[in-house]
């Protein structure tokens, strides 16, 4: 009896094993096969390292431009090297920098500019995830010189697209689901950030929160595995240290937290006005009547004129911004370098440089905290914490606003920085600060960018599927051996191409109450038809397909 009872337990336990293999494993297992993770990992892991060793010759590319009119290379060195360089030559290095952009713009980028964010963005959700190598290598040689003649711009947008374009290289050749392409392209982002910043967890969080815009288990493991890989290739040649070294800051009193939420609002209308001074200098420069390579050597001229008085404007200017946090300027030089680098930078992409916002973002910031600590130590000298402090939560606030990227950047300063003193203040303001740019100006600075390129992501999936979905993808074939000739009455209707979006049918299909329309090749001959029925499936069928990537 007793044998037969434990004989019975194990069966009851194969069983139950049996089950949850079945019902638990087996699903996830098959899920992760759909997602092509045995492929999707191993590439990720892949283009970390290449990604962290691309950020590193890029860098090297900038100094190696750098030292040619400067003669160091080193970048924390470019304001206070600058400022005993003759005025000539510092005014004569973005201008000459401005003429070899504006030839290379002609000769080597396919979209007539350097790709950034923007771009990667774009390629997520409305290119299908595939991402174009040549303009990655183009943008990467235009931003090099551009920064390395001294443009006031970043490094680390540039650094997201060479990361992005390394990580799509494999789709290319790899037949992969559209949620992998797009996977690895995030994965590319996040070892961009992180390799820049030394921050592989803010590098996981931005490609979440600004590339794909949800998260998801089978997009986060992907960014992991490529943070983790590009941050131990730079600690390796570049060491464990943190962007910027500080002080030993810590916040006076809990009471001064009504401060740093006023804080939060300035640094909200400080990113807002950045975006509107942007917003002017493209519009000021798409009405120039002038060829495109001389864009950017007249930008170069105004960069260098300012520069030749103001050197802290140059370059990505992690140095001044490091003097700023350390509370070395006073209240009116911070006030005239937060205007100087604010039309230096807009200047700086109207006239096409390459170059990003990420450090021009946090070098306002910068100022911003620091114009507020002086003005809070005046106002409460026993009371306010350093001018340091509040230097280091504006950089947060001001960059999170400009970005529309918050939580990432928020632990972007936490890694730089390696003080997490001062978490309450530092998520507040950057809170505060997003939702005021958000009031002031609608977009942050990337969806800025691909609005004026006539594409509105920030109001859900619905979008992306009407500009993605083409006809070619629901379309019912002409019948073999049918007439090529369009029929009566579809003659008289309006006719698609194969090409055309879900947009363009369903608003052909509205504007006459249509059931079915045409579909005609480039001589007018007819290839299919077009059904509502057909069209709302491909819509229904693609939100599904959105809901489902974002939820695994």
């Amino acid at each position: 009896m007793k044998t037969m009872a434990v004989d019975g337990d194990r069966d009851e336990h194969r069983t139950l094993i049996s089950l949850w293999y079945r019902q638990r494993v087996r699903p996830s297992l098959e899920r992760l096969a759909r997602a092509r993770a045995v492929v999707v990992w191993p590439l990720a892991l892949i283009a970390g390292v290449a990604t962290g060793y691309a950020i590193l010759a890029f860098r090297f590319g900038i100094g190696v431009v750098q030292s040619l009119w400067l003669g160091v290379a080193e970048e924390n060195i470019v304001a206070t090297k600058a400022g005993f360089t003759h005025p000539l030559i510092v005014f004569a290095a973005p201008v000459i920098g401005g003429l070899v952009v504006g030839l290379m713009l002609i000769r080597l980028a396919p979209k007539r500019r350097a790709e950034g964010v923007a771009d990667v963005i774009e390629t997520a959700h409305l290119r299908r995830g595939r991402i174009d190598w040549r303009s990655g290598l183009a943008s990467a040689l235009i931003t090099t010189v551009s920064l390395g003649a001294g443009a006031s711009a970043g490094r680390e947008g540039p650094a997201v697209h060479i990361g992005a374009t390394l990580a799509g290289l494999a789709t290319r050749w790899l037949k992969m689901p559209l949620a992998s392409r797009r996977a690895l392209l995030a994965a590319g982002a996040a070892a961009a950030v992180a390799a820049s910043f030394n921050a592989p967890i803010a590098g996981v969080i931005f490609a979440h929160e600004v590339i794909l815009g949800h998260y998801a288990l089978t997009a986060f493991v992907p960014a992991v595995l490529a943070a983790v890989a590009a941050t131990i290739v730079t600690r390796v040649h570049l060491g464990d240290y943190p962007a910027f070294i500080l002080p030993d800051f810590a916040i006076a009193s809990l009471w001064e937290m009504p401060a740093f939420a006023l804080l939060g609002v300035v640094s909200g209308l400080v990113a807002a006005l950045f975006l509107f001074c942007a917003a002017l200098a493209e519009k000021g420069a798409q009405r120039m009547v002038v060829p495109l390579w001389l864009r950017p050597l007249l930008g170069g001229v105004v960069i260098g004129a300012m520069a030749a008085f103001l050197p802290q404007i140059l370059g990505v200017g992690y140095e001044v911004t490091n003097l700023a946090l350390r509370g070395r300027y006073d209240f009116g030089f911070l006030l005239l370098l937060l205007v100087a680098k604010m039309i230096a930078t807009a200047v700086t992409l109207a006239s096409r440089f390459g170059g990003g916002v990420f450090s021009p973002s946090l070098f306002l910031g910068a100022m911003t905290g620091a114009a507020f600590g002086v003005v809070a130590a005046g106002l409460a000298p026993e009371g306010a914490s350093a001018q340091g402090t509040y230097a280091l939560i504006g950089t947060g606030a001001v960059a999170g606003a400009v970005l529309g990227a918050p939580l990432s950047t928020a632990l972007i300063v936490f890694e730089m920085t390696g003080d997490y003193k001062m978490t309450l203040a530092l998520l507040m303001a950057t809170a505060l600060a997003s939702v005021t740019a958000q009031v002031l100006a609608a977009k942050s600075f990337f969806h800025w960018q691909l609005a004026g390129r006539g594409l509105d992501l920030e109001e859900g999936p619905h979008k992306r599927i009407l500009h993605t979905v083409r006809v070619r993808d629901f379309m019912e074939p002409r019948e073999k051996g049918a007439s090529t000739e369009v029929p009566e009455p579809y003659d008289e209707r309006p006719q698609l191409a194969r090409d055309d979006t879900l947009r363009k049918v369903l608003r052909a299909l509205d504007e006459g109450n249509y059931m079915k329309l045409a579909v005609v090749d480039a001589n007018g001959r007819l290839g299919g038809w077009v059904t509502r029925t057909a069209a709302m499936e491909a819509y229904n069928r693609e939100l599904v397909a959105t809901s489902v990537e974002e939820h695994r």
